[in-house]
């Protein structure tokens, strides 16, 4: 598995693979940027979010598909955004129960995530 790819996930405080991920995509204080390679994790990086009051939805899927983001794992997300990141080919799974970004993160290299289905998107707001 020679594939090479940049997992984004939505993170509280100052993020990190050892940090905590936010609730929802579109709050969150800075996404967890990390590059995969051949299966081993290559770098950690910190990307601060922007706020999306002008632009909506649509402004961190872009920021994330300029930043070069391929996967982004997420608690909850919104089908505005959702389709947003479809169109921009970035694959966007699912995992609500945990917090903790280092074991989501391994999951996902390891092919045990599963990408989100439209019913488990949330209705908007940051309920999740």
């Amino acid at each position: 598995m020679s594939e090479k790819y940049r997992i984004a996930v939505p993170s509280v405080n100052e993020g990190g693979l050892d940090g905590q991920r936010a609730g929802h995509f579109g709050h969150c204080d800075v996404f967890t940027l990390i590059d995969v390679e051949k299966g081993e994790i290559k770098k950690v990086s910190i990307l601060q979010n922007v706020s999306h009051v002008q632009g909506g939805c649509m402004v961190p899927v872009n920021l994330l598909a300029d930043n070069q983001v391929n996967r982004l794992i997420v608690g909850g997300i919104g089908m505005r955004p959702l389709m947003g990141f479809k169109n921009v080919g970035i694959d966007v799974y699912h995992d609500a129960e945990r917090a903790d970004i280092r074991p989501v993160v391994e999951d996902l290299i390891n092919g045990r995530l599963q990408m989100i289905s439209d019913d488990q998107v949330c209705g908007g707001g940051g309920g999740h």
